[in-house]
């Protein structure tokens, strides 16, 4: 006897119908637009670039910062969004952080609203924050602790943080004896078949790590098409009813507005 279909909280409805889902590890892509998620100033010395199959790239006006979106609607994670430190202007990386473009777009805006304000603040001032980040890790976990996620410590360097439904993680390498292997890695569905996953290498500043996991347990709905839902957790979702049909998650390349929105949460 085969087994029963997994529960599917949506059955039912149109999959054009828009609904307000929580938790946000397990809400799916949504709709990630260039326009939302690099406001970056462009009027003053940001530049965009597009590149080859439908790569698109912003850098900053000293040439040391960037950003990247790769399209690969074929391979799984449909491809990459990364942010880069260079030491100096296109020379050695200072540090990377990669998400697979199936990420939940509100956490992508979030973590490069963050950017933009610590490299403003280090532009304006005396300050080096994506190079010297005074962050403490526990300002990463913390939140993840008193939203009921799980703790545990293995004899390997690593902790891992796991939410109340299993259905996704944060792991940090607190020891530091060995540089390979990123600092932070999180993730969202089965760990062996995730839904999406990110990954901050060594040096990254820890402020973005955290504000990654704050955008990843807000308790702001996300806003998705049921078919931008991923099926095999949808009944792990907290589910209320939204407003109209909303547009497949398909990054564009239009150029993002002229100001940015502070995203500082500290």
């Amino acid at each position: 006897m085969l087994p029963d279909p997994p529960y599917d909280p949506f059955k039912g409805l149109d999959p054009a119908q828009t609904v307000r889902v929580l938790p946000r590890h397990l809400a799916g892509p949504g709709q990630a637009d260039l326009k939302t998620i690099w406001a970056f100033p462009f009027d003053e010395g940001w530049h965009l670039h597009q590149g080859l199959d439908g790569m698109v790239f912003a850098i900053s006006p000293c040439a040391r910062l960037w950003t990247r979106f790769t399209p690969k609607p074929e391979e799984r994670g449909q491809g990459t969004w990364t942010i880069g430190m260079d030491r100096v202007p296109f020379g050695p990386r200072a540090w990377e952080i990669t998400f697979d473009a199936t990420t939940p777009a509100e956490l992508l805006r979030d973590v490069h609203a963050e950017l933009l304000d610590l490299y403003l603040e280090d532009r304006h001032s005396d300050q080096t924050h994506l190079f010297e980040d005074a962050t403490a890790p526990y300002e990463v976990y913390t939140p993840l602790l008193t939203r009921g996620w799980s703790h545990s410590v293995k004899t390997d360097g690593t902790q891992t943080f796991l939410p109340p439904d299993g259905l996704g993680g944060v792991r940090h390498r607190y020891a530091t004896t060995r540089s390979e292997g990123p600092t932070w890695r999180a993730w969202g569905g089965y760990p062996s078949e995730p839904h999406w996953q990110a990954q901050f290498s060594a040096a990254a500043p820890t402020t973005l790590a955290a504000a990654f996991t704050a955008s990843l347990i807000s308790t702001e709905p996300l806003h998705r098409a049921v078919k931008q839902i991923p099926f095999h957790t949808r009944r792990h979702l907290y589910v209320a009813p939204a407003g109209a049909p909303q547009p497949l998650n398909r990054p564009t390349s239009a150029m993002p507005p002229t100001g940015h929105t502070t995203g500082r949460t500290h």
